[in-house]
C-alpha cells in the first residue's frame, strides 16, 4: 500500500491486527510525512517576509548580502541532492525556498535603488554559473567541496543579518513567522535527514541552520520588546 513514495503497508498491516506499529516500521512513515510536510509548507514560507517588505515599501535593517549567499546556498544544495539521486522527501524544498529567495533578492533590489554596479555583477556572475551548477555538469571531487563549503555559505549568510540586528539593536523589517518556520524546518530536517540516510553533510547542515535561525528568532523577539513598551508609555 504505497502513495506518493510512502509504504503505508505495515503500519496499516499491523493495526488491522490490533497492534502498535514497531520502531523500524513507523521512523520511516513518520518520516517520510515529515519531509512531505517541510515541503508543502516550503512552498509558502518566505512569503510574510515578501509580503511585509511590500506591505511597508521597505528592506530597512535587511542585509543584502545575507540574502544573495542564502541564493547561492539554496542553489547549491539542490544541485548536490539532486546530483545524489536523494527522494524529494528529503530535499523538496530546497526547489521552492530557492524561487522564493530569487524573488526576495529582486525586491531587495528594487526598494534598494540605486543598486551598485558590483551587485549587478555578483547578479550576472550568479545567472551565468547556477545553471551549470544545477546541471551538475562539474566535476564530481569540485562538487563534493562546493557542497562542503555551502554550510560556511549558510552561516556567512546569517552572520551579517545578526551582526546588523545586533548593531542596530532592531531586527527591521524580518519577519517572525519566516524566521519562525525557518527554525521548526530546520529541526525537522535533522530528523528526516538521519532518516533518509542522507550524507552527514546534509544533516549538519540542517544543525547549522537551527543554530542561526534560532538566533535571529531570539533577536526578533529580544529587540521588539523594548519598542512595545515604548508606545504603552507613549498613549
Amino acid at each position: 500500500m504505497e502513495f506518493i513514495g510512502i509504504d503505508f503497508g505495515c503500519a496499516v498491516g499491523s493495526l488491522r491486527h490490533g497492534k502498535i506499529p514497531d520502531k523500524d516500521c513507523l521512523l520511516p512513515l513518520i518520516s517520510k510525512l515529515l519531509g512531505y510536510c517541510i515541503v508543502a509548507a516550503s512552498t509558502t514560507v518566505k512569503l510574510p517576509q515578501i509580503l511585509k517588505i511590500l506591505k511597508n515599501s521597505s528592506v530597512r535593517g535587511l542585509s543584502v548580502v545575507a540574502f544573495e549567499l542564502e541564493v547561492v546556498g539554496y542553489t547549491i544544495a539542490l544541485a548536490y541532492c539532486l546530483h545524489k539521486g536523494l527522494p524529494f522527501s528529503a530535499y523538496g524544498e530546497l526547489a521552492f525556498l530557492l524561487i522564493q529567495a530569487l524573488i526576495l533578492v529582486a525586491i531587495i533590489y528594487y526598494y534598494s535603488q540605486p543598486v551598485g554596479t558590483i551587485t549587478w555583477i555578483r547578479a550576472l556572475l550568479y545567472c551565468a554559473v547556477a545553471p551549470t551548477i544545477l546541471a551538475g555538469q562539474i566535476n564530481p571531487v569540485l562538487f563534493e567541496a562546493l557542497y562542503a563549503s555551502q554550510h560556511a555559505i549558510f552561516l556567512f549568510a546569517r552572520i551579517p543579518q545578526i551582526w546588523k540586528n545586533f548593531s542596530n539593536k532592531s531586527t527591521g523589517e524580518l519577519s517572525f513567522i519566516t524566521c519562525l518556520m525557518n527554525s521548526a524546518g530546520s529541526m525537522v530536517r535533522v530528523f528526516t535527514s538521519i532518516q533518509e540516510k542522507a550524507p552527514r553533510s546534509v544533516v549538519w547542515g540542517s544543525v547549522i541552520g537551527i543554530a542561526t535561525n534560532v538566533t535571529i528568532l531570539s533577536q526578533i523577539i529580544i529587540y521588539r520588546k523594548p519598542h512595545a513598551k515604548v508606545e504603552k508609555k507613549t498613549k
